[in-house]
């Protein structure tokens, strides 16, 4: 009888289950071993438990079109990508690292901007940065911490290196995912949970909650903590609720929220105003509040500005916090772990060539064939373009953006993305490309999550995993060998 895995191909790119020769690695043993003994009848219906699941729990996420806002279903494959715990233990490090490093120099921004006195980063690129609010100049958040919650992208090349992609830093989503990912699997595969030495994610929110906790401004046993949410329309609204529920929280709208004259937050209850200590915001900077950034905001709480610098209030991730979410800014990121913590970097950036740099841009504007050229401050895979899959008309569109804005733009060789073993088919598994991205705590305390979300291309030969753009997710799995 052929076996699942019998005719996989890994090709030419790091497979993390397979190796070249076609044998699992290590930590991918036992699940290679297992899903061999299953027919594809049975694999099909695990496949089909996973999506009744998913539709059971009510787990989604919006695309907004043209049309309108679509609700669709989590696009879920039920094989999981493995990582062995060694190598985790390293990109663990690197995270803590990277934020610690972050989080020193947005502090630096806002106060004395040592960095930009020293050389480090040209002052140009802080000045044109969107992100950047002068309305946070001299606040001091506690521990001096201003990224709280961030997700940072991580790819692997073809040697099977980590190397971080990006940092999402204002309001980084898709943890809810992860956990629920984690939920499905154990529904459909779970013989594998009773073998198998599989890191556990579930203390994520209980971590979440401690990180929030310790900001209180007021120290009290329980702090009043909410989740402030943009409401039902945003593609995330799906998280905020989740998240809320699992810290045991209340979910609230600015309209529930109001600043009193003692500059302190409360929040309208049945039984009366009630204060708030700390607010984890999902909503962007410009929306916080209409009496500092736009007038026109409904979404969120007039005088919030004034309660937070006031020091009555915490807001995670603090104001401001984006501007080394920043795609240019990235660029300094190994220089400025260098300047802030004297260490090497412990994760490496992927090459990255800066339009606003004339040699990167000539190099770049003769490229376009074979870079990804992406925006400084989009999210979700959109704006930019993929080289080796685009057209000469969407080469064109991009030399004239660059041309008119150059600071606006980087671009990074189309790296050769790791694959993982995805069904695409019943009893069928190809390789598909994919991402991780892990969620870094930072308050009194680190914490880094054991995985992440990994994001997979379900469409053949592309890079795009963004489930806006037609990717899917897998869950992860930090598997400790024997004899480690």
């Amino acid at each position: 009888m052929d076996t699942l895995t019998k005719n996989y191909n890994s090709g030419e790119f790091y497979d993390e289950l397979m190796d070249h020769q076609g044998s699992p690695r290590t930590p991918a043993e036992q699940l290679i071993k297992y899903l061999d003994t299953l027919p594809p009848d049975e694999l099909e219906k695990r496949r089909l438990l996973a999506e009744a699941t998913i539709q059971e729990m009510g787990i989604s996420f919006t695309v907004y079109t043209d049309e309108g806002n679509i609700d669709r279903a989590w696009p879920f494959d039920i094989v999981p990508r493995i990582i062995d715990a060694e190598d985790w233990k390293v990109a663990e490090a690197g995270l803590k690292q990277r934020l610690k490093a972050l989080n020193h120099f947005i502090d630096d921004l806002y106060h004395d901007q040592n960095c930009i006195k020293d050389g480090i980063i040209p002052e140009h690129i802080i000045k044109d940065s969107k992100n950047f609010r002068p309305e946070c100049v001299g606040v001091s958040p506690a521990f001096g911490v201003w990224a709280h919650i961030c997700g940072t992208d991580l790819v692997r090349d073809d040697k099977g290196t980590f190397y971080v992609l990006e940092d999402n830093l204002r309001v980084p989503s898709g943890v809810s995912y992860m956990l629920e990912n984690r939920a499905i699997t154990k529904r459909v595969l779970p013989e594998l949970f009773e073998n198998d030495d599989i890191q556990p994610v579930g203390a994520y929110t209980a971590h979440l909650f401690d990180t929030l906790a310790a900001l209180s401004p007021r120290k009290v046993e329980r702090p009043e903590i909410v989740v402030l949410t943009p409401g039902i329309y945003n593609s995330a609204y799906f998280e905020h609720s989740f998240l809320a529920q699992q810290m045991g929280v209340e979910l609230v709208e600015g309209s529930d929220l109001f600043v009193d004259s003692d500059d302190c937050v409360y929040m309208k209850t049945i039984y009366g105003p009630e204060r708030v200590d700390v607010i984890y915001r999902r909503i962007d900077d410009l929306f916080l509040d209409p009496e500092v950034f736009q007038k026109d905001s409904v979404l969120g709480v007039p005088g919030l500005m004034r309660a937070w610098k006031a020091g009555n209030v915490a807001l995670a991730n603090a104001p401001g916090a984006g501007v080394a979410d920043d795609k240019v800014v990235y660029a300094y990121v190994p220089a400025l772990i260098h300047y802030y913590l004297n260490e090497e970097p412990i994760l490496a950036n992927v090459e990255t060539y800066l339009c606003e740099n004339p040699e990167d841009r000539e190099f770049v504007l003769a490229n376009l064939d074979k870079l990804v050229v992406k925006p400084a401050n989009e999210s979700g895979g959109y704006g930019m373009l993929v080289g080796p899959h685009s057209t000469k008309k969407d080469q064109q569109l991009f030399a004239e953006l660059i041309q008119k804005n150059p600071r606006n733009y980087i671009a990074q060789p189309t790296l050769k993305l790791s694959t993982a073993p995805t069904l695409v088919g019943k009893g069928v598994l190809e390789p598909r490309h994919l991402d991780l991205r892990p969620f870094i705590l930072q308050s009194k305390d680190t914490y880094v999550t054991m995985g992440g979300l990994t994001r997979v291309a379900l469409k053949k030969g592309s890079l795009v995993v963004n489930s806006s753009q037609g990717g899917g997710s897998k869950d992860t799995w930090i598997v400790a060998t024997k004899g480690h």
